[in-house]
């Protein structure tokens, strides 16, 4: 469906096609329609679909001619990341709509906080924000929702994964109960349904391609032993030397300076990291320069997973396997956006063979397991097997995955 079938004014849809798009995507195609009838919504889509655009382009469409500073839209996202990447694709959206907007998250110096108490006091349509530096505002007294209409929950099992449920339904006591709510998810868990039955009045359902990874995405497995991963590293790096834009994945904060100082030293020279340690502005500049391609490689903690939005994403590499099996769709879901084609590897030692189970169960797939290159001898052999039930177990029990080794690494 094209953008000009969807009822959207012309000031939102001369912003989109000046931004080079015509086709709505499903999320888009099914969302807008019932956001622009003020129906509130409980959509489950993946990182890459566009839903970002699929809530902000009817909210767009309703502000156009606003004249008034007051707050209309609340935001809340998990990450400073995500926070800022919504508010610069509001700030693009809007070109031809005459709407103000603020990103509100931690991080940041004493001006920091003054310029955005600033936006808060004096009021701005659109507020982007994570809950706990949100409510750190609020409690001064100076933040005024009543005049809200639209609150938004993106990423919202992220939010609830990071502990914000408190913080998220604080926040909404401080909205007017005539209002409308959308509550977009990667996952559908219990925890989100609860929440949704508490915020939402009689809301549509969307699911689209829960956890599945881009269709695009080649996927591909290293068996390997950590003191290979490296080698492994440098292998499918030398690989593709046309890449311009690949992101490196670890799951711990202390590994990113190590892979960075690795690449740099084996002549990978436009190579960046990027994790919670950074300060704001550090973690800011780095995505600029790899946004800009001035940065060709960037190792990212999984905090990034959900809060990169940059086009035209070459490879994903996950050094290690993610700690939850939705971290591995987020992760590869960085390329082949918007159709494109990209590629991903992992990297998976013994330990995290249970990881691997979980990733396979979640998609539904095998991932292909690739052999060694031949200058580093044989890859290990394990393999992912059902115990099977021993005397006495009941038949409905469910069976546990356990790891058998089939031969040594000769690695």
């Amino acid at each position: 469906m094209k953008f000009n079938e969807l009822d959207l004014n012309d000031n939102v849809l001369e912003a989109i096609y000046h931004m080079g798009f015509e086709n709505a995507t499903p999320i888009q195609e099914q969302a807008i329609p019932h956001i622009l009838k003020n129906t509130d919504l409980l959509a489950c889509a993946q990182t890459g679909t566009g839903k970002t655009a699929a809530f902000i382009l009817p909210i767009l469409h309703k502000l156009t001619g606003k004249e008034d500073t007051s707050i209309n839209t609340l935001i809340l996202v998990p990450t400073r990341e995500l926070a800022v990447q919504i508010e610069q694709e509001i700030q693009g959206l809007s070109y031809f709509v005459s709407v103000g907007s603020v990103a509100i998250y931690g991080g940041g110096d004493g001006q920091k906080w003054e310029d955005q108490k600033s936006s808060l006091v004096q009021g701005t349509d659109i507020v982007v924000a994570t809950p706990g530096k949100l409510l750190s505002h609020m409690m001064q007294g100076y933040v005024d929702f009543s005049q809200l209409e639209h609150l938004v929950l993106d990423e919202a099992d992220k939010m609830l994964d990071m502990g914000f449920a408190e913080d998220i339904e604080r926040i909404i006591s401080y909205t007017p109960k005539k209002r409308q709510t959308l509550l977009f998810s990667a996952t559908m868990p219990n925890k989100i349904k609860n929440l949704a039955n508490k915020i939402l009045l009689n809301p549509v359902e969307i699911a689209l391609s829960i956890s599945k990874p881009a269709a695009g995405v080649s996927q591909n497995i290293y068996l390997t032993v950590d003191n290979n991963k490296n080698n492994l590293l440098k292998h499918i790096l030398d690989q593709r030397p046309d890449y311009t834009s690949i992101i490196i994945f670890t799951s711990q904060k202390s590994k990113v300076h190590e892979i960075v100082y690795f690449l740099r030293k084996a002549g990978y020279k436009a190579t960046e990291g990027v994790s919670s340690n950074l300060e704001q502005e550090q973690r800011e500049e780095v995505l600029r320069g790899f946004r800009s391609k001035r940065t060709r490689i960037l190792v990212a903690t999984d905090v990034m997973s959900r809060g990169i939005d940059i086009k035209e994403i070459n490879m994903v590499i996950n050094y290690d396997a993610p700690r939850d099996a939705e971290d591995y769709v987020h992760r590869i879901g960085r390329t082949a956006r918007a159709n494109t084609k990209g590629e991903a590897y992992t990297l998976i030692n013994e330990k995290d063979l249970p990881k691997l189970a979980r990733i396979e169960r979640l998609i539904e797939a095998e991932v292909p397991r690739l052999a060694y290159p031949e200058s580093m001898g044989t890859a290990p052999d394990w393999t992912i097997s059902s115990k099977p039930a021993g005397s006495g177990q009941s038949g409905k029990r469910k069976k546990k995955p356990f790891f058998k080794r089939n031969k040594p690494s000769q690695a």
